[in-house]
């Protein structure tokens, strides 16, 4: 199940021989968000792993909508609120795509629409020619 878009907008539009997939996060259907949690006292805790793989799984779960897959993506842009994140984020990446995987942005941003996001992804993906 795919979470409901904050806004008016598709997560995903095929023109042109492409799908372009929103910006994504690792907010899940419920509304709460994979990698982030708050114990009794309050003390929120943030995991840049976590949040990278639910992401990847979200984009995963979006292309599969329109019948494409992880492989078949070109291009991914990512978006940290902290670029002190990018060697765990970049393990995570790391463990789904290679050299041979889509070409890559990561930038920094100054915040996410939720305070416990510390990442966003957006992905174009080709379609797949018919044989």
């Amino acid at each position: 199940m795919l979470v409901t878009p904050r806004g008016r907008f598709p997560h995903v539009k095929v023109a042109g021989g492409f799908a372009f997939v929103s910006g994504t996060s690792s907010r899940r259907p419920d509304n709460t968000i994979a990698g982030a949690s708050a114990d009794e006292l309050g003390t929120t805790s943030l995991d840049i792993r976590v949040q990278t793989r639910a992401v990847i799984e979200n984009i995963r779960a979006i292309l599969g909508t329109v019948g494409l897959d992880l492989q078949d993506l070109v291009q991914i842009t990512a978006y940290l609120v902290n670029m002190n994140d990018f060697g765990g984020y970049n393990e995570v990446y790391g463990s789904y795509f290679d050299e041979n995987g889509p070409t890559r942005t990561t930038v920094a941003v100054h915040q996410l629409p939720h305070p416990h996001l510390l990442i966003e992804m957006q992905a174009v993906a080709a379609l797949r020619r018919e044989s």
